[in-house]
């Protein structure tokens, strides 16, 4: 049976950004500093969720570093789509960038009857800031305790197995349809409006399974109300250590995580894009500021920019390929 064997984010990815800091934007070329006035940053998802609180930790450390303001500019709506567009239309200049999981960039414009930009064309990737794992878990009570048992479980009950998600889309549900799909099962999809609703069903048993951020999930796994069945990520997370990840049980080739990505607009100088790479790079990638991005659950990945759009690329081509399979459309 083939598996869907792929270069990870937190794999190959991270040991390919390790390019140091590059000279200033504009020195030695007669162009001004970078920058000389307030950043903004546009997030398409609400205050206090994941991509945000990414977004925020980098503006702060930005801000710091260029010593000029960089502000979060919340525009929520169409799975991030709004935001993207935001600043689709906005000048190559570097003031206005994106900080986007890969939903509005790889998913959304998939599954939309008529999408208002190609990320493939219309956005500059600067850089994959993280990536963030998901751990598979269900009640007590579910008749499956590992992946093994999960995918022997679907199989001799077709159709009647469920799996919860934040919503069409999201990374959960992706996940789960990339699970139905390469390894030929029939799980149905439950959507909610947001990841907390479906755990709380799934606490309810109201619901088969769910692929959760881990530091959502864990809680509810040491305390009893959820058991853990497997986690996404290239490797174990220190936040659920003694939890195996899909390619250790070998049932399947799959790593796939959340993962954020800093963009600009199309059309951006390489100068420029470099200054914002190799500025990002440094103040996320150390100290205190990548403490807590790791305690959040985040692995760092920091990719150079040659990188990050190679890696967007191949990330389009493998979620439309989901999103063909599965038939997903938009709610």
């Amino acid at each position: 049976m083939k598996t869907f064997s792929r270069r990870t984010v937190t794999g190959s990815l991270l040991a390919t950004a390790a390019a140091g800091s590059l000279p200033a934007f504009g020195q030695g070329t007669g162009q001004a500093a970078f920058p000389t006035k307030s950043v903004r940053i546009v997030v398409g998802f609400t205050a206090g969720g994941a991509t945000d609180f990414v977004a925020r930790i980098l503006a702060e450390a930005l801000k710091e570093r260029w010593g000029q303001s960089v502000v979060v500019d919340s525009r929520t709506g169409a799975s991030g789509m709004v935001a993207a567009e935001t600043v689709v239309r906005a000048a190559p200049d570097g003031y206005t960038l994106l900080v986007s999981p890969q939903t509005s960039i790889a998913v959304a414009p998939q599954i939309v009857a008529k999408p208002t930009y190609d990320p493939l064309k219309d956005l500059t990737p600067i850089s994959v800031l993280n990536a963030t794992p998901m751990l598979l878990v269900a009640h007590p009570s579910f008749p499956a305790s590992t992946l093994a048992e999960y995918v022997a479980y679907v199989r001799a009950n077709p159709g009647k197995t469920t799996f919860a998600s934040g919503g069409i889309g999201s990374s959960p549900q992706m996940t789960s349809e990339l699970l139905n799909m390469e390894l030929k099962l029939k799980a149905i999809h439950v959507p909610y409006r947001g990841e907390q609703p479906a755990l709380v069903d799934l606490m309810g048993n109201n619901v088969g399974v769910l692929f959760s951020n881990i530091p959502s999930a864990m809680p509810h796994v040491q305390n009893g109300k959820l058991k853990a069945l497997v986690t996404t990520g290239a490797t174990r997370s220190p936040l659920a250590p003694n939890v195996p990840t899909i390619k250790e049980t070998g049932v399947a080739d799959i790593v796939t995580a959340t993962w954020n990505g800093l963009y600009g607009p199309a059309g951006m100088p390489p100068e420029l894009v470099q200054k914002i790479y190799a500025d990002a790079k440094d103040v996320l990638g150390q100290g205190a500021v990548r403490d807590r991005l790791v305690a959040a659950g985040s692995d760092m990945v920091l990719s150079a920019p040659q990188e990050a759009q190679a890696y967007v690329k191949s990330e389009v081509a493998r979620w439309g390929q989901v999103i063909k399979a599965a038939d997903i459309k938009p709610e």
